[in-house]
């Protein structure tokens, strides 16, 4: 077994790497271009909802009151009416990207943390590189993009989206799983 205590600097290594790589997929390249659709009549559609002023939040609608209400002929025919929506709201002004990037940084250590436990637990000292690499890579997969198939399956996600990002996450696995094969405790 390797203590976690071990493997702090390929943590935060592959951490750093992943947060660059990341950068350089959403800034620089064209990859994540046709995630989002514009909606039709943008500014009508805004003008409509600005007259709620929602506070930042997830929303659905139709949306019952219960599991039997699911099945109410009038929830049924508004479902049924169309549109069916999910939508969320963040708030209002010019974006900041601050609190995401740290966010994004420490989603990136805790990732890591768990996949060097389980490989920590897996394989001792001196483990051969690509024995880490499977351990770390397989774990960081799971972390970075298995969830994701969650949100296309059960609210109607794009799977192309949801696709594109589970290639963003196996690159970031594989660099990760890279670190922690290259500086694994001997």
């Amino acid at each position: 077994m390797v203590p976690i205590t071990s493997l702090l600097v390929p943590i935060v290594l592959a951490a750093v790497i992943v947060f660059i790589a990341s950068s350089v997929i959403h800034m620089m390249l064209p990859f994540h271009k046709n995630d989002l659709k514009r909606l039709p009549k943008e500014a009508e559609v805004l003008d409509a909802l600005r007259q709620f002023n929602l506070p930042p939040g997830d929303y659905g609608a139709p949306l019952p009151n219960s599991a039997a209400d699911m099945k109410a002929p009038e929830y049924v025919a508004k479902r049924t009416k169309g549109p069916v929506a999910f939508l969320t709201v963040l708030p209002s002004g010019p974006p900041s990207m601050g609190t995401n990037l740290a966010l994004w940084f420490v989603y990136s250590i805790v990732v890591n943390v768990f996949a060097g436990y389980i490989a920590g637990r897996a394989l001792g000292p001196g483990a051969h590189y690509l024995s880490v690499f499977r351990f770390v890579g397989a774990s960081a997969f799971m972390g970075y993009s298995l969830g994701l198939m969650q949100i296309s399956i059960w609210w109607g996600r794009n799977w192309g989206m949801t696709v594109r990002t589970m290639i963003d996450g196996l690159l970031y696995a594989l660099l990760t799983a890279g670190v922690f094969g290259w500086l694994w405790p001997r």
